[in-house]
């Protein structure tokens, strides 16, 4: 226990560890969230909610959590296809 809380102490001053990403769940879905950087907050696509990071701590409290737009949901969607593309075009043309 001791080893995965120093390994989440040093990935803390990195913004969210990827640690902690893995294993956080939406307190309403229980389904994994997605960390998002254009709002430094955690993503459940399943209900439409983000809640904020503050000071490198996530708020899952239910009240906290922003319900998003459509079109915001859509456009984190389409900007996340769109750079998985050019990453396989990328490999590609190597």
């Amino acid at each position: 226990m001791v080893r995965g809380s120093i390994k989440l102490l040093k990935d803390a001053g990195s913004g969210l560890s990827k640690t902690l990403a893995d294993i956080l769940v939406c307190p309403l879905s229980k389904q994994p969230l997605r960390f998002c950087e254009q709002t430094n907050s955690l993503i459940s696509d399943a209900i439409g909610v983000s809640f904020p990071i503050k000071d490198g701590i996530p708020s899952l409290v239910p009240t906290d959590g922003k319900t998003l737009e459509a079109d915001e949901t859509i456009k984190t969607e389409d900007s996340e296809e769109s750079s998985d593309k050019h990453e396989a075009d990328g490999i590609g043309s190597h």
